[in-house]
């Protein structure tokens, strides 16, 4: 048998391993958020009962569509319905893979497909997702098919459908919808939009009461999440770790997160007009995250189609590509004190840098992006990321057939 085949058995081997835990894990482990979720679909008919009231004392903190999603789940026992949503998560994740698989170039052969998938599920973003109950790899899938396909033809039927649905269910999203815009996907801009809008209706169909409070009220309520918790990896959160509480923040926090809106949707906008579509995918994902005030860790699934862009570079991309690799599977921010509130206040040197290691890696994922874009823009570099390392090969087989 020859060592291709040897591998792809081991990575199939390790994928049903994986695909074997999660669903054992979902038969025996109630995921709180996914419990939540099913709590919101039953709530959502009750109208204001929604936001009015908590759930295994938690607030449901998504929007009104959002739950209107799950009502026909919530008709399901519980374990029946989250072995099918766990399920749902591992496929939309392969799709997701897919497409960042085909924006980079490469060909999306089973062998290599199971390889980035199995390793993409050992990323604490990924598990974490399935830990809770997530929804974050069905956005992740649908943002990035629709991206996928405006790469190819912008003005195609139903591009944007997919990152509506998204930001309706999770408003972040919605950046996608801004960087379509900006990078010349007008109608794939125009198509997200009524998207959007149409599901947010659909919620004030279904419970008009709740979808009133969710925009007038609960949407600009952050004291219903912990914002200085650990596992809350955006600027907003390292601020409110650092200066000892949120309301420590202070009124140029905004300034900020308009400062990295524009910066990232500017460096995508030059990325993807140069044809580097999956360069533009990663970094309006990340400035997504970045910019939101609350970025869980599970939220940072963005690191998959990044990891991608990274090892299909050169060679120091592919070191970055480790480094960001050891740190999205050891998350080493759970090793800090952390409790929800005074543990994590007032850190300082390393011990900043630890605790918000996942922003840290985002910025300068950020950083280098920016600097790429820069290249690109002055014509200093032609070629996207994802396009060097086959070019460099094709320059040594070139050099090889010469001397043959």
């Amino acid at each position: 048998m020859t060592e291709a085949k040897w591998n792809g058995r081991l990575v199939f081997a390790v994928l049903a391993i994986e695909l074997a835990a999660i669903v054992c894990f979902s038969v025996m482990y109630d995921s709180l958020d996914f419990h939540i979720y099913m709590w919101g679909g039953e709530a959502v008919l009750d109208d204001e009962r929604l936001y009015r009231e908590q759930g295994l004392a938690h607030w449901f903190t998504n929007t009104p569509f959002a739950a209107v999603t799950f009502a026909p789940l919530a008709t399901l026992p519980l374990v029946v319905a989250r072995v099918l949503w766990q399920l749902s998560s591992v496929a939309a994740f392969v799709v997701a893979c897919v497409a960042a698989m085909k924006l980079a170039g490469w060909r999306a052969s089973r062998a290599t497909v199971g390889g980035v998938v199995a390793a993409g599920l050992a990323l604490q973003p990924m598990y974490q997702t399935f830990f809770q109950g997530q929804v974050n790899l069905i956005l992740l899938a649908l943002v990035l098919t629709d991206v996928l396909r405006a790469s190819r033809d912008g003005g195609a039927r139903w591009v944007g459908v997919g990152v509506g649905v998204a930001a309706a269910m999770k408003l972040t999203p919605g950046i996608f919808i801004v960087f379509f815009l900006v990078a010349g996907r007008t109608k794939a801009a125009i198509t997200a939009g009524m998207t959007f809008v149409c599901c947010t209706a659909l919620g004030f169909v279904v419970a008009p009461g709740a979808s009133w409070l969710y925009w007038t009220e609960t949407f600009y309520d952050t004291s219903r999440v912990g914002v200085p918790y650990i596992s809350n990896q955006s600027p907003n959160g390292a601020f409110a770790r650092m200066l000892n509480g949120v309301d420590n923040v202070g009124a140029w926090y905004p300034v900020l997160q308009v400062a990295l809106a524009v910066i990232g949707l500017g460096a995508a906008a030059v990325l993807a007009r140069h044809d580097d579509w999956l360069g533009a995918a990663a970094v309006t994902g990340t400035t997504g995250l970045l910019v939101s005030p609350i970025s869980w860790a599970h939220h940072w699934v963005w690191i998959m189609p990044a990891l991608v862009l990274l090892v299909r570079g050169g060679r120091k991309a592919r070191i970055a590509a480790g480094a960001a690799y050891v740190i999205f599977v050891l998350a080493p921010f759970w090793w800090t004190p952390h409790d929800g509130g005074p543990r994590e206040y007032g850190f300082h040197g390393l011990m900043t840098l630890v605790a918000n290691c996942y922003l840290v890696a985002g910025l300068a994922f950020l950083v280098f992006m920016v600097w790429r874009a820069t290249e690109i823009r002055r014509g200093v570099t032609a070629a996207p990321i994802q396009d060097r390392a086959r070019t460099r090969s094709e320059r040594r087989e070139d050099a090889r057939l010469d001397v043959r």
